[in-house]
């Protein structure tokens, strides 16, 4: 049996016949490489996350764009006239939330950006630009670059009004600490406490217990906080 003429009309299904579109495996193998190179800036987006609002949402959203972008551009390709109805149309489209991070825009421009070349049949061009940006931001987030100069942890102590507290911790803040910088000063307990609220740079920011310890033997074992500046690490009492 001669199975040509199927696979000739396979091969010609959605092919262009004077409409632009490309045939139906370039649009399929499109899609495809959309969704991998939009998975690959999702994970990117989660591995280097450093807030505490993270939604799985976002990275839903960053495919289907990516994978809808991809599609306009094939429908549009060699039609201005559709071109301009079409992102007309997506002007008026408006994200049900507010972007919680500067960087979420820079995310959706670069999943936008891939799926306008792989629509527009760059392959080369959109697979070299999201592996080289990934690398490059990954990079930048591990190494913690461009990082300002801040305080590891934030201290709040309690201690007994009978304390000089302007002195009491010197020696233990001097053994432990790089830095620290009085915020406020508050009475507690129907002013019987005072408590005070410090931003605290640690010697060792990974072993914080000493740290307390210390100070638990000079304040007559009140209540201490010790918590992270950092928003992904809470460092408990």
């Amino acid at each position: 049996m001669d199975t040509t003429p199927l696979f000739d009309w396979l091969r010609d299904l959605g092919s262009s016949t004077g409409t632009g579109v490309p045939p139906w495996f370039e649009i399929i193998g499109a899609i495809i490489q959309s969704f991998v190179l939009s998975c690959l800036l999702g994970a990117v987006y989660r591995s280097t996350y450093r807030g505490q609002g993270f939604s799985q949402d976002y990275i839903h959203t960053l495919i289907i764009l990516s994978m809808g972008v991809t599609i306009v551009m094939m429908v549009v390709q060699g039609n201005p006239a559709t071109a301009f109805g079409m992102f007309a149309a997506f002007s008026i489209i408006r994200f049900r939330h507010s972007v919680g991070q500067s960087r979420d825009i820079a995310f959706v421009f670069l999943a936008m950006a891939s799926g306008m070349a792989i629509g527009a049949r760059h392959y080369l061009l959109a697979w070299a630009t999201v592996i080289v940006i990934c690398a490059i931001i990954y990079l930048f987030s591990k190494g913690d670059l461009f990082a300002p100069a801040r305080m590891s942890h934030v201290l709040r102590i309690r201690v007994n009004n009978d304390i000089n507290y302007d002195t009491a911790f010197e020696t233990c803040f001097r053994d432990h600490l790089l830095r620290w910088d009085l915020i406020s000063v508050e009475s507690v307990q129907a002013g019987l406490m005072t408590e005070l609220r410090m931003n605290v740079t640690l010697k060792d920011s990974r072993k914080p217990s000493a740290f307390v310890s210390d100070l638990q033997l000079l304040n007559g074992n009140n209540r201490i906080l010790l918590t992270s500046a950092s928003p992904e690490l809470i460092v408990s009492e």
